[in-house]
């Protein structure tokens, strides 16, 4: 998931880049009818015009946006407008956040950090790296899985397989995928609150960040045993404090400034990661070239038109999936007072047999959010909230064709059934358990 050059010279090609660029402007302006007639329209020309290069499923999203919006175009033009402002909203929120990560990526800090997470004896270097990979899934997004699953790559490079670099794999994964727990710049994240608009960010970051460490910590109980004289770096006296610092620094700074522009200023939460997130880019690409005498470069965005496919898609088809399903059930609908708490309860394990069977977590978390969210008992929208984030994040650690997943299992060489699945199979269920155990007692005691 990187901002990769365009190839070729062919003019649909080198349209890609300015056409994202203009679905990006769009969902940063946040007008409502920029998003939806401008916004929209380039977003799904840059997605088009990479059909060649795009994945199964995100040809499948298109190919069904395409239809829902035809059919939704002679049924119901509102639907259709909110539809295609969500879907701008939400690829803005992906592009920034892939810049920012791209940004990030170049820094000497990250080999610094991610080295000193390997180091000590079996059990702190477990949660080292756990912990590590999921503070750094805040800011590089998937690019964290590669520049930890760089280090298990050169482990076993270096030292053959092992239980250590098998429970490194295992840490790299959840740690990732708590980061979709409680990351103020998640993709998750963003879309609960996209369509749970009840829920104060700062009330969900309350409940998910001890839950997402209390993920963590209850994998170092599913983890294989290792020797202490197994672990292949020993302690360093001087940890990176200075590199760790700064990353720190930044990463909160722009927390920061999300939850000051949502909750203080009152912007959508999509749009707050999105302004937040391409101004810490613009200053951090503009000051250092500015110093140096050069001119600031431009990342293309040609190379992500999968990203912004599954997940710009999959906002769309959420909202026209959402006033489809209220427009049947009709304004008066409700659920009975049962329903919600075991909806709750189930809400993870749908998320998580939709990643074993290949569905993207942004799919069925799109859907799950559009169609229970309006229904939903207004005073217990947080129970939704936590059996979706919980269900999300152990989907992308626990499932074999989550994008982490098979990022890991390129550079380790591990097969991506076993690294996912097997291996986290008892703290998989566990969690699920706990986490919709948890949103049904929420569910149950406020609704």
């Amino acid at each position: 998931m990187s901002t990769a050059h365009v190839s070729g010279t062919a003019l649909p090609s080198r349209a890609r880049s300015p056409l994202a660029y203009v679905a990006l402007g769009a969902g940063l302006l946040g007008a409502a009818p920029v998003m939806a007639w401008l916004g929209a329209p380039a977003l799904a020309a840059a997605i088009v015009l990479s059909w060649a290069h795009l994945r199964r499923i995100a040809r499948i999203l298109l190919a069904a946006g395409g239809a829902g919006a035809a059919s939704t175009l002679a049924l119901s033009p509102d639907l259709l407008f909110r539809a295609a402002t969500s879907m701008t909203a939400l690829a803005a929120l992906v592009m920034s956040v892939l810049l920012l990560a791209e940004l990030l990526t170049g820094s000497p800090d990250l080999g610094r950090i991610s080295r000193r997470l390997f180091a000590g004896r079996p059990l702190p270097r477990y949660a080292s790296i756990s912990f590590g990979t999921g503070f750094l899934g805040v800011p590089l997004n998937f690019g964290s899985v590669g520049v930890v699953g760089g280090m298990v790559q050169s482990e076993l490079e270096h030292g053959g397989d092992g239980p250590a670099p098998r429970n490194a794999a295992r840490a790299v994964l959840r740690g990732f995928g708590s980061s979709s727990f409680c990351s103020p710049l998640s993709v998750a994240v963003a879309i609960t609150l996209t369509f749970l608009p009840g829920l104060a960010a700062t009330k969900l970051f309350a409940v998910m960040v001890p839950l997402a460490a209390g993920y963590l910590g209850l994998g170092m109980l599913f983890r294989e045993r290792e020797r202490p004289a197994g672990a292949p770096h020993p302690p360093e006296r001087h940890g990176p404090a200075g590199p760790l610092l700064r990353l720190g620094s930044t990463v909160g700074a722009i927390c920061i400034a999300v939850l000051t522009l949502h909750n203080g200023v009152g912007l959508g939460y999509a749009h707050a990661v999105a302004l937040t997130c391409t101004a810490a880019v613009v200053i951090g690409s503009t000051l250092p070239a500015l110093r140096g005498g050069l001119r600031p470069a431009v990342p293309s965005l040609a190379g992500i038109s999968n990203e912004l496919a599954i997940m710009g898609g999959s906002a769309f088809l959420g909202v026209l999936a959402s006033g489809f399903a209220l427009g049947v059930l009709g304004p008066e609908f409700g659920l009975p007072g049962w329903a919600p708490p075991l909806a709750a309860l189930l809400v993870p394990w749908v998320l998580f047999v939709g990643g074993i069977l290949g569905l993207n977590p942004i799919v069925t978390g799109t859907l799950v959010g559009g169609v229970l969210g309006p229904v939903w008992p207004p005073a217990a929208v947080l129970g939704l909230a936590v059996s979706m984030l919980s269900g999300w994040g152990i989907t992308v650690a626990g499932t074999p064709y989550s994008a982490a997943a098979l990022i890991l299992s390129r550079l380790t060489g591990y097969d991506n059934v076993r690294l996912a699945l097997h291996w986290n199979r008892g703290l998989s269920v566990t969690g699920l358990l706990a986490g919709g155990g948890l949103g049904a007692g929420i569910t149950y005691l406020f609704g």
